[in-house]
């Protein structure tokens, strides 16, 4: 077990003394965290919190640790950034798989560009375990999707994405230049895995906007779409029996930023930098509050795959 990071789970949930604020806080979702809180709890030999249905709180002895904890993990993230600026290590960067194959392959020639002289290591991962990896130092910087709130991590600007519709070519609603929310009534959804609070934003807009799927799948792949069995939201995507078509009203926002915790390092800003402007001009993503752009100058590629 890993006794830091369980620590870390625990001072969050004991700042918050609810479990699903501390999983929104942490980039999780919430049964995991219960889990881990019980494996502390028995790696430990006590009860670190009461738990009941209407309030969590600390016992004696998770009092007693609060403090230690606290000290441990904070002693243990200064340990991390007393020997990364002894090395000269990559510039280790977490990407969210959907973003696509182009979008990524992008963000990785546009670093280099702009700053040969570090080594970047990147990882395909999703937002909430880019946050557990930069809480935990092992990542230096990432693009996250939100809502997250996790403390001790920072932000850069915030953009936005605007979904459509992913439909088999031989879906009636295919046929039409763009779709309502609505129009999807009764149709089973798939959506990215691995992104709690994205996928409660998503889903609230939906039901918002006449949208209430039969079945939600988390998947990687487009099998269901492509077999007519599901629809799916996301990014404009050129695949082979399968139609893309953008949402009436762009009722939909998507928010990504880059995140990394502490103080950026100058490597990281300038993977920031790179960042807004790829994913301005290969992922069609605007500025937060700006009007989405009618079309994009690239068809970027979806991060399903078919």
């Amino acid at each position: 077990m890993d006794i830091v990071r369980h620590l870390r789970y625990f001072t969050v949930v004991a700042e918050e003394l609810h479990f699903g604020n501390a999983a929104i806080r942490l980039g999780m979702a919430q049964p995991p965290l219960s889990q881990r809180i019980r494996r502390l709890e028995e790696e430990l030999g006590v009860r670190l919190f009461d738990r009941s249905s209407r309030q969590v709180r600390l016992t004696e002895s998770g009092k007693l640790l609060l403090a230690e904890a606290r000290e441990i993990v904070a002693k243990v993230d200064r340990l991390r950034d007393l020997a990364g600026r002894g090395e000269n290590v990559a510039l280790r960067v977490g990407v969210p798989p959907d973003l696509g194959s182009a979008v990524i392959a992008a963000l990785i020639a546009g670093f280099r560009e702009r700053s040969p002289e570090v080594r970047l290591a990147p990882a395909e991962t999703w937002s909430a375990d880019q946050v557990v990896a930069l809480l935990d130092g092992t990542l230096d910087v990432g693009v996250v999707r939100h809502p997250v709130t996790a403390p001790g991590l920072s932000f850069g600007p915030v953009l936005v994405q605007r979904p459509g519709v992913v439909l088999a070519e031989h879906d009636p609603l295919a046929a039409l230049s763009s779709v309502h929310l609505a129009d999807l009534a009764g149709r089973s959804l798939v959506l990215f895995p691995r992104e709690p609070g994205l996928h409660e934003e998503t889903l609230a807009e939906c039901r918002r906007h006449g949208f209430v799927p039969e079945e939600v799948h988390e998947a990687q792949t487009l099998g269901l779409v492509l077999a007519g069995t599901a629809v799916a939201l996301g990014p404009e995507v050129s695949l082979p029996g399968l139609r893309w078509r953008p949402l009436l009203g762009s009722p939909l926002a998507w928010r990504v930023s880059t995140a990394w915790r502490g103080q950026a390092g100058e490597a990281a800003v300038a993977f920031g930098a790179v960042a807004l402007r790829v994913l301005k001009e290969n992922a069609g993503m605007t500025d937060d509050g700006a009007a989405p752009a009618r079309r994009l100058r690239t068809r970027p590629a979806s991060g399903f795959l078919a």
